[in-house]
């Protein structure tokens, strides 16, 4: 074979390449378009049952995915990116709350929590999102696993007193499994600084949306 022989099958066998990447570049960006909306819709409806777990729909009535709003890192929600929180409404008037939070200080690292919260500032439901805690010791936070995290239903600041929020072991309301007491003591401090959090924005978080503004031209 000569070395122009050569050379001529090389250009073909890159062209064959160069026609199947971009056949399978098409392909791969029409599944995309094709399938992310349906994914995203999953996500969407995943999400809401999720807040619809911590918040009871006798709540609101209003489109709670749409109240999605980006908050920045705050030391009382645990948080070091933005997170999301979401607002409730019944009857046009602000009802409730879904805070996104994080215990830092769990056994294993980083426990993610969903909290609702109603307009009078008690506690309508509180969902572990995610951890790493010890399969079998410290995972009875999970609902999936235990009632365990029930019991801050109905909690605010006032009930119990501050000086009880904490796990009984410590002297305090919550109820903790021997042995396993870094994970639950996490896990109260958070809700409470959650209600902390939400005390002091209630205020704005109770706001009407702010109506767009219209195009001077």
């Amino acid at each position: 074979m000569t070395l122009g022989g050569a050379g001529g099958n090389a250009l073909r066998t890159g062209g064959i390449l160069l026609v199947f990447a971009i056949l399978g570049t098409a392909l791969l960006a029409l599944t995309h378009a094709r399938t992310e909306p349906i994914i995203t819709r999953s996500q969407q409806a995943e999400k809401l049952a999720l807040i619809e777990q911590v918040l009871p729909q006798t709540l609101y009535d209003n489109d709670l995915l749409a109240s999605q709003q980006s908050v920045p890192p705050d030391d009382l929600l645990g948080t070091r990116q933005p997170s999301d929180l979401w607002v409730a409404q019944r009857a046009g008037r602000f009802s409730g709350v879904v805070l996104e939070a994080v215990a830092p200080d769990g056994y294993a690292g980083d426990i993610a929590l969903l909290i609702g919260i109603d307009a009078d500032g008690a506690v309508t439901g509180v969902r572990v999102t995610a951890h790493r805690e010890t399969p079998g010791l410290g995972d009875y936070i999970d609902r999936a696993k235990s009632p365990w995290i029930d019991q801050f239903v109905g909690r605010s600041l006032a009930h119990p007193e501050p000086r009880h929020w904490k796990v009984a072991k410590d002297g305090g309301t919550f109820d903790a499994r021997a042995g396993a007491t870094i994970t639950p003591r996490a896990v109260v401090k958070a809700v409470r600084n959650a209600l902390e959090y939400f005390a002091r924005h209630r205020a704005a978080l109770a706001a009407p949306p702010a109506a767009p503004k219209e195009d001077p031209a």
